[in-house]
Protein backbone atom coordinates (compact mmCIF):
# COMPACT_ATOMS: atom_id res chain seq x y z
CA UNK A 1 0.00 0.00 0.00
CA UNK A 2 1.16 3.06 -1.03
CA UNK A 3 1.79 6.01 2.10
CA UNK A 4 0.94 9.25 1.45
CA UNK A 5 3.28 12.02 2.87
CA UNK A 6 1.52 13.16 5.76
CA UNK A 7 0.33 9.98 6.38
CA UNK A 8 1.01 7.29 8.83
CA UNK A 9 1.80 3.39 8.32
CA UNK A 10 -1.95 2.18 7.48
CA UNK A 11 -0.77 -0.84 9.68
CA UNK A 12 -0.41 0.85 12.39
CA UNK A 13 -4.22 1.49 13.08
CA UNK A 14 -5.05 -1.66 14.51
CA UNK A 15 -2.24 -1.63 16.89
CA UNK A 16 -3.75 2.30 18.23
CA UNK A 17 -6.91 0.79 17.79
CA UNK A 18 -6.09 -2.10 20.68
CA UNK A 19 -4.33 -0.16 22.85
CA UNK A 20 -5.42 3.48 22.42
CA UNK A 21 -7.71 2.79 25.83
CA UNK A 22 -5.81 1.60 28.64
CA UNK A 23 -1.95 1.21 27.48
CA UNK A 24 0.42 3.30 29.25
CA UNK A 25 1.86 5.82 26.91
CA UNK A 26 -1.83 6.62 25.66
CA UNK A 27 -3.40 7.33 29.25
CA UNK A 28 -0.43 9.37 30.39
CA UNK A 29 -0.01 11.88 27.15
CA UNK A 30 -3.80 12.41 27.64
CA UNK A 31 -2.87 13.08 31.05
CA UNK A 32 -0.31 15.22 30.40
CA UNK A 33 -2.26 17.20 27.40
CA UNK A 34 -5.05 17.88 29.42
CA UNK A 35 -2.53 19.42 31.97
CA UNK A 36 -1.51 21.95 29.43
CA UNK A 37 -4.76 22.14 27.80
CA UNK A 38 -7.07 22.69 30.72
CA UNK A 39 -6.10 25.74 32.30
CA UNK A 40 -6.18 27.08 28.29
CA UNK A 41 -9.57 26.55 28.01
CA UNK A 42 -10.68 28.43 31.16
CA UNK A 43 -12.97 31.39 30.47
CA UNK A 44 -13.54 30.54 26.80
CA UNK A 45 -16.08 29.33 25.13
CA UNK A 46 -15.30 26.02 22.54
CA UNK A 47 -18.31 25.37 20.83
CA UNK A 48 -16.61 23.61 17.29
CA UNK A 49 -13.29 21.79 16.91
CA UNK A 50 -11.15 20.49 14.26
CA UNK A 51 -9.00 17.91 15.07
CA UNK A 52 -6.35 17.06 12.24
CA UNK A 53 -5.14 13.75 11.37
CA UNK A 54 -7.79 12.00 14.31
CA UNK A 55 -6.71 9.04 13.93
CA UNK A 56 -8.82 6.36 15.32
CA UNK A 57 -10.67 9.04 16.41
CA UNK A 58 -10.33 8.21 19.98
CA UNK A 59 -9.27 11.87 21.20
CA UNK A 60 -12.15 13.24 19.27
CA UNK A 61 -15.26 10.53 20.71
CA UNK A 62 -13.26 11.80 23.92
CA UNK A 63 -13.95 15.70 23.20
CA UNK A 64 -17.23 14.93 21.81
CA UNK A 65 -18.76 13.07 24.87
CA UNK A 66 -16.69 14.66 28.18
CA UNK A 67 -16.60 18.89 26.95
CA UNK A 68 -19.83 18.51 24.61
CA UNK A 69 -18.38 19.81 21.76
CA UNK A 70 -19.25 19.47 18.08
CA UNK A 71 -16.15 17.92 16.86
CA UNK A 72 -14.74 17.84 13.28
CA UNK A 73 -12.53 14.74 13.11
CA UNK A 74 -10.54 13.98 9.42
CA UNK A 75 -7.49 11.71 8.80
CA UNK A 76 -6.22 11.27 5.75
CA UNK A 77 -6.28 7.22 6.18
CA UNK A 78 -9.66 5.67 5.76
CA UNK A 79 -8.55 2.87 7.84
CA UNK A 80 -8.84 5.08 11.33
CA UNK A 81 -11.91 6.37 10.36
CA UNK A 82 -13.33 3.31 10.15
CA UNK A 83 -12.62 2.76 13.86
CA UNK A 84 -14.00 6.22 14.36
CA UNK A 85 -17.24 5.51 12.77
CA UNK A 86 -17.59 2.29 15.09
CA UNK A 87 -17.08 4.32 17.77
CA UNK A 88 -19.98 6.53 16.88
CA UNK A 89 -17.39 9.80 16.29
CA UNK A 90 -19.33 12.16 13.87
CA UNK A 91 -18.50 14.75 11.05
CA UNK A 92 -15.97 12.33 10.23
CA UNK A 93 -13.96 13.92 6.42
CA UNK A 94 -11.29 12.05 4.90
CA UNK A 95 -9.15 14.78 4.35
CA UNK A 96 -5.78 16.23 3.87
CA UNK A 97 -4.33 18.63 6.74
CA UNK A 98 -2.70 20.54 3.95
CA UNK A 99 -5.94 21.18 1.85
CA UNK A 100 -8.53 21.55 3.95
CA UNK A 101 -12.27 21.43 3.01
CA UNK A 102 -13.19 23.95 5.53
CA UNK A 103 -14.08 27.82 5.34
CA UNK A 104 -11.66 30.29 7.08
CA UNK A 105 -12.38 30.67 10.70
CA UNK A 106 -14.77 27.91 10.98
CA UNK A 107 -13.29 26.59 14.39
CA UNK A 108 -12.94 27.53 17.78
CA UNK A 109 -10.46 25.07 18.72
CA UNK A 110 -7.95 23.43 16.40
CA UNK A 111 -6.11 20.14 17.53
CA UNK A 112 -3.31 18.27 15.77
CA UNK A 113 -2.08 15.23 17.91
CA UNK A 114 1.66 13.71 16.14
CA UNK A 115 0.49 14.26 12.82
CA UNK A 116 3.08 17.05 11.34
CA UNK A 117 5.54 14.92 12.17
CA UNK A 118 4.71 12.37 8.93
CA UNK A 119 5.22 15.11 6.26
CA UNK A 120 8.76 14.88 4.54
CA UNK A 121 10.60 18.32 6.07
CA UNK A 122 10.06 21.19 3.86
CA UNK A 123 6.76 19.99 3.15
CA UNK A 124 4.94 20.98 6.25
CA UNK A 125 4.44 24.42 5.95
CA UNK A 126 1.01 24.35 3.91
CA UNK A 127 -0.02 21.88 6.98
CA UNK A 128 0.62 24.86 8.99
CA UNK A 129 -1.26 27.27 7.05
CA UNK A 130 -4.24 25.36 6.58
CA UNK A 131 -4.68 24.71 10.65
CA UNK A 132 -4.02 28.66 11.11
CA UNK A 133 -6.78 29.54 8.12
CA UNK A 134 -9.88 27.28 9.59
CA UNK A 135 -8.69 28.90 13.24
CA UNK A 136 -11.21 31.64 14.26
CA UNK A 137 -9.10 34.95 15.31
CA UNK A 138 -9.27 34.48 19.23
CA UNK A 139 -9.39 30.59 18.35
CA UNK A 140 -6.43 28.23 20.31
CA UNK A 141 -4.38 25.61 18.26
CA UNK A 142 -2.85 22.61 19.63
CA UNK A 143 -0.45 20.75 18.39
CA UNK A 144 1.66 17.74 19.87
CA UNK A 145 4.55 16.19 17.56
CA UNK A 146 7.66 14.07 17.98
CA UNK A 147 10.74 15.96 19.08
CA UNK A 148 14.49 15.74 18.95
CA UNK A 149 15.93 14.09 16.32
CA UNK A 150 18.63 12.12 18.03
CA UNK A 151 15.06 10.10 19.58
CA UNK A 152 14.14 8.60 16.02
CA UNK A 153 13.26 4.72 16.82
CA UNK A 154 12.73 1.43 15.37
CA UNK A 155 8.91 2.69 15.43
CA UNK A 156 9.11 6.35 14.55
CA UNK A 157 10.30 4.46 11.09
CA UNK A 158 7.16 1.68 10.80
CA UNK A 159 5.29 4.55 11.83
CA UNK A 160 6.58 6.77 8.84
CA UNK A 161 7.84 9.51 11.48
CA UNK A 162 9.77 11.61 8.78
CA UNK A 163 10.69 14.61 11.25
CA UNK A 164 11.07 15.41 14.73
CA UNK A 165 10.92 19.40 16.17
CA UNK A 166 12.63 21.68 18.38
CA UNK A 167 10.64 23.93 20.28
CA UNK A 168 12.30 26.80 18.52
CA UNK A 169 11.46 25.44 15.28
CA UNK A 170 7.85 24.51 16.22
CA UNK A 171 6.93 28.18 17.54
CA UNK A 172 9.26 29.53 14.49
CA UNK A 173 6.71 27.87 12.34
CA UNK A 174 3.25 28.79 14.33
CA UNK A 175 4.46 32.32 14.17
CA UNK A 176 4.16 32.82 10.10
CA UNK A 177 1.20 31.68 10.59
CA UNK A 178 -0.08 34.73 12.99
CA UNK A 179 -0.36 32.04 16.11
CA UNK A 180 0.70 33.83 19.34
CA UNK A 181 2.35 30.70 21.43
CA UNK A 182 0.86 31.02 24.68
CA UNK A 183 2.07 27.51 26.24
CA UNK A 184 5.05 25.71 24.64
CA UNK A 185 6.24 22.24 26.80
CA UNK A 186 8.32 19.48 26.23
CA UNK A 187 6.64 16.27 27.53
CA UNK A 188 7.71 12.27 27.71
CA UNK A 189 10.55 13.77 29.65
CA UNK A 190 11.56 11.81 32.61
CA UNK A 191 11.94 8.87 30.52
CA UNK A 192 14.14 10.41 28.19
CA UNK A 193 16.93 8.54 29.80
CA UNK A 194 15.48 5.09 28.85
CA UNK A 195 14.54 6.20 25.49
CA UNK A 196 17.76 6.89 24.95
CA UNK A 197 19.04 3.48 25.84
CA UNK A 198 16.66 2.22 23.98
CA UNK A 199 16.77 3.86 20.93
CA UNK A 200 20.49 4.46 20.30
CA UNK A 201 22.19 1.80 22.32
CA UNK A 202 19.97 -1.17 22.63
CA UNK A 203 18.81 -1.09 18.80
CA UNK A 204 21.29 -0.70 16.99
CA UNK A 205 23.11 -3.25 18.66
CA UNK A 206 20.27 -5.94 18.47
CA UNK A 207 19.81 -4.27 14.94
CA UNK A 208 15.86 -4.10 15.63
CA UNK A 209 13.64 -4.29 12.71
CA UNK A 210 11.05 -1.07 12.28
CA UNK A 211 8.55 -2.25 14.15
CA UNK A 212 5.81 -0.47 16.00
CA UNK A 213 6.07 0.81 19.70
CA UNK A 214 2.30 -0.34 20.87
CA UNK A 215 2.64 -3.66 21.74
CA UNK A 216 1.07 -4.17 25.57
CA UNK A 217 3.14 -4.79 28.27
CA UNK A 218 2.72 -6.77 31.71
CA UNK A 219 0.56 -4.83 34.00
CA UNK A 220 3.09 -4.23 36.51
CA UNK A 221 5.45 -2.94 33.86
CA UNK A 222 2.52 -0.56 32.24
CA UNK A 223 2.07 0.85 36.00
CA UNK A 224 5.63 1.81 36.13
CA UNK A 225 5.97 3.40 32.90
CA UNK A 226 2.81 5.28 33.35
CA UNK A 227 3.55 6.16 36.88
CA UNK A 228 6.64 9.01 35.54
CA UNK A 229 4.22 10.33 32.80
CA UNK A 230 1.43 10.93 35.64
CA UNK A 231 4.02 12.77 38.03
CA UNK A 232 4.62 14.84 34.89
CA UNK A 233 1.18 15.91 34.32
CA UNK A 234 0.73 17.42 37.71
CA UNK A 235 4.41 19.73 37.15
CA UNK A 236 3.00 20.65 33.90
CA UNK A 237 -0.21 21.41 35.80
CA UNK A 238 1.56 23.45 38.23
CA UNK A 239 3.13 25.60 35.69
CA UNK A 240 6.22 23.53 35.33
CA UNK A 241 7.69 23.18 31.82
CA UNK A 242 10.24 20.73 30.71
CA UNK A 243 13.48 21.78 28.64
CA UNK A 244 13.55 18.58 26.75
CA UNK A 245 11.24 15.51 26.24
CA UNK A 246 10.43 12.85 23.85
CA UNK A 247 7.13 14.76 22.51
CA UNK A 248 6.28 19.20 22.24
CA UNK A 249 3.14 20.60 22.69
CA UNK A 250 2.60 24.16 22.10
CA UNK A 251 -0.83 26.22 22.65
CA UNK A 252 -1.10 29.08 20.13
CA UNK A 253 -3.81 31.51 19.98
CA UNK A 254 -4.53 32.83 16.35
CA UNK A 255 -4.40 36.42 16.27
CA UNK A 256 -7.80 38.98 15.26
CA UNK A 257 -5.99 41.10 12.74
Amino acid sequence: MVVRPGMMNPAEFANIARSERDFWWYRGMRRILAAVLDPCLEKRTVARVFEGGCGTGYQSMLLQRDRKCRVFPSDLGWQGLQYARNMGVRNLAQADISRLPYPDGAFDLVLSLDVLVHFPRGTEDAAFRELSRVLAPGGLLVLRVSALDALRSRHSQFAQERQRFTRARLTRQVGACGIRVLRSTYANSLLLPVALGKFRIWEPLTRSAPSSGVIPVAPWLDRLLYAPLALEAACLRAGVNFPLGQSLILIGEKGNS
